[in-house]
């Protein structure tokens, strides 16, 4: 048994209400696109995200957040997630933004589809007042004091974002985990994982709908690194293509956050893994780590 644990909370969601946010993020992302980017009607460009969303969610097995040619994340996962998957569908689907987004990000690092939306999403989050979840100041503060653990907060960005709004909290400083990039996809990564039904894989089975592409070496890169110290690892996170199905090929627990927005196959799939487990609250944390660490 390790003499201590590291537990990984992802930021977005999971410590912060971001069904609360998504609105405002929404509201802005097209502001920019409108005046700066696109430079159509913002009333226009409300309408067609709008039909892009209900498009989205009439089939959402069938859409998602792709990257490099690969599905990062379905488009129901998350209230962000879904906001990012209906502005690159609505930036995909018309030829005369697509040109636009093309010109404005020429030397895209993905595709100027991805680097628009990563643009719009980081740009956007650090403008909005942080939105914690009522229990988020309680359970941190208690990981904090507790012997055996030793809490990090997993974020996309680089980390400064998500430290002045832990700062707020008043509970000293906490680990980032940054720029770990579960997003980045790499269809030509070699590494290969050994499971127990499927045999060597890269792609994940989920259900006769779902699969989660394995494919993230940045974020392999930030868990093994965690890994080396010799503590024992735990992963807690609202969604699960994102930032929960590497750590259960990986063999490390993965503990996912039933919000109003997670998919009833995200909470099975996960309900249903022997290193899975479902919080219906952030406050009973500190009690299911208690139990799964002991």
């Amino acid at each position: 048994m390790s003499a201590y644990w590291k537990v990984i909370l992802d930021y977005d969601g999971t410590l912060t209400a971001e069904e609360e946010q998504v609105t405002a993020l929404a509201d802005k992302s097209l502001d920019t696109l409108a005046r700066d980017i696109l430079r159509v009607p913002r009333s226009r460009l409300e309408e067609d995200y709008r039909i892009a969303r209900e498009a989205l969610l009439a089939a959402p097995h069938q859409h998602w957040w792709e990257v490099n040619g690969l599905i990062a994340s379905y488009c129901d996962e998350g209230a962000f997630i879904l906001n990012t998957s209906t502005l690159q569908a609505m930036l995909r689907g018309n030829p005369d933004y697509l040109r636009a987004v093309t010109r404005a990000f020429p030397s895209a690092e993905y595709d100027p589809v991805v680097d628009c939306t990563n643009y719009l999403f980081h740009r956007h989050t650090a403008e909005l007042a942080p939105c914690f979840r009522p229990e988020t100041r309680a359970v941190l503060a208690e990981l904090m004091a507790h012997p055996s653990f030793v809490p990090l907060v997993l974020t996309n960005s680089l980390g400064d974002k998500v430290q002045r709004n832990l700062s707020t909290l008043g509970l000293g400083e906490l680990v980032i985990l940054g720029d770990t990039r579960q997003y980045e996809m790499d269809p030509h990564w070699g590494q290969w994982f050994s499971h127990p039904r499927w045999g060597r894989i890269q792609i994940l089975p989920v259900d006769e709908l779902h699969q989660v592409d394995l494919r993230r070496p940045a974020y392999y890169r930030a868990l093994r690194g965690e890994m080396s110290s010799g503590a024992g690892l735990v992963v807690v996170a609202d969604t699960l293509s994102l930032p929960g199905a590497l750590p259960l090929v990986m063999g490390i627990p993965f503990v996912l956050l039933r919000t109003p927005y997670t998919p009833p196959w995200c909470l099975d799939f996960v309900a249903a893994h022997p290193l899975g487990h479902v919080l219906d609250e952030l406050a009973g944390l500190p009690c299911l780590l208690t139990t799964l660490c002991a």
